[in-house]
Order: C-alpha cells, then structure tokens, then sequence
C-alpha cells in the first residue's frame, strides 16, 4: 500500500508542478480561510499558500483530508481544469474491472478490503479511483446486457483502456491483427467499445469516443 501512495505522490507531482490545483477554489467554496485549514492539516499557512500558487503540492495524505473537508473526491481536487486532464488523458485511461454474481456483497468486500468508499456507483458498476485516469471496478454479472463475460470462457477480469477515437483505434488493431477481435458493441447507445483477446484468451476492453 506505501509503494502505491508514492507512486500516486510521484504521478501527481510531474503532472501538476506548476499547475496549481483547486484548492483555493474549493476551500472558499466550504468557507475555510487559509488558517482554518492549516489547523486541520498541521502544516503552516505558507505551505497552504504555495499550494494555492501551484509552487508546490500537498501530500498524499493531505490531498485525501482535504477531499473529506470539502466533500469532493480526490479527482475533482486534482483536477486542474478539464483541458488539462483532457490533454494528460486522450490517449490512454488504464483499468481493470471484475465481474461478479453478487454485486452489493462484493461492493461490501471490496470497500472493507481498500478501506475506503466507492467513489462511483450504478446499477452496473462500482469504481474505486486510485488516480483521475487509473482505477479498480466491479460490475454486476445479472445487470449487463450486452456487456459480459459468456464469451470469452468464463474469465472474470477484464483489461480495459479507454482512446480519444474508438474508430481509429479498432482499424489499427484491425491491421495488426493480432488476435481475435470483436466489433464495435454499445451499451445503451452511450458506451461504446470492443473487445480484443490476447493469446490465452483474456480479455482486453477498449473503449473510448466512438462516431457512426
């Protein structure tokens, strides 16, 4: 778990030094003054300051008391403006989702095992985030149309990777050639992807924005 916090420390830090995250926003929002929030961070208002300016970041450990502060998730403190997370995130969104018979019991399982809360949930997935563009879901076996595992086996996880253009990633992979390839699916005509399978016939889901 400490080498997934450092990572995490690490990734936030080339991605946003320099940037500033929404800190200020979100602490004038909550009506927190500078000093109110040194007192429920421990570190001193110039630290809070720099934050605000971008010229440094906050610890992990900081960034999640604050989300508790001002009720928001991790991502929408981090998220500096749409545009950059655009830019940072228009090639590749990495993560693995597991499907499951029981959805409410593994929900349960999975939030004592990670210690925290879902930080999405439907009648069809469960999301635990790790960072904006890398996470860890669950999706219910009997809610998921179109969407299951019948095909491939049995298997239960799934690889998936989200790309800008669906349309031009599935001609590229089509070209390759690499391994059993399905067509373009949709579910409920807003989700669309495709399924690859590798050698040993996992799967690896790619989705993305898709245009007819």
């Amino acid at each position: 778990m400490q080498l997934q916090v450092d990572k995490l420390n690490l990734f936030c830090y080339f991605l946003y030094k320099g940037k500033g995250i929404k800190i200020q926003e979100y602490r004038v929002k909550n009506g927190f003054s500078q000093e109110m929030l040194t007192e429920n961070l421990g570190v001193s208002r110039q630290s809070i300051s720099k934050w605000e300016l971008g010229q440094s970041l906050p610890e992990i450990d900081k960034i999640i008391t604050m989300s508790k502060l001002f009720r928001v998730t991790t991502d929408d403190l981090l998220s500096v403006n749409n545009k950059i997370v655009q830019k940072t995130n228009n090639k590749f969104h990495f993560g693995i989702y597991l499907i499951v018979k029981d959805f409410n019991l593994s929900i349960n399982f999975y939030e004592k095992l990670l210690s925290t809360r879902a930080s999405k949930i439907n009648n069809i997935f469960a999301e635990f985030s790790f960072s904006f563009n890398q996470c860890f879901s669950i999706m219910d076996e009997s809610n998921s149309k179109n969407h299951n595992n019948k095909e491939n086996g049995g298997n239960k996880f799934v690889l998936n990777f989200w790309i800008e253009n669906l349309n031009e990633e599935y001609e590229r992979i089509k070209i390759l050639n690499i391994g059993k390839l399905t067509k373009i699916k949709s579910v409920n005509m807003k989700y669309y992807f495709f399924n690859l399978y590798d050698p040993d016939n996992n799967i690896i889901e790619i989705t993305g924005n898709y245009k007819k």
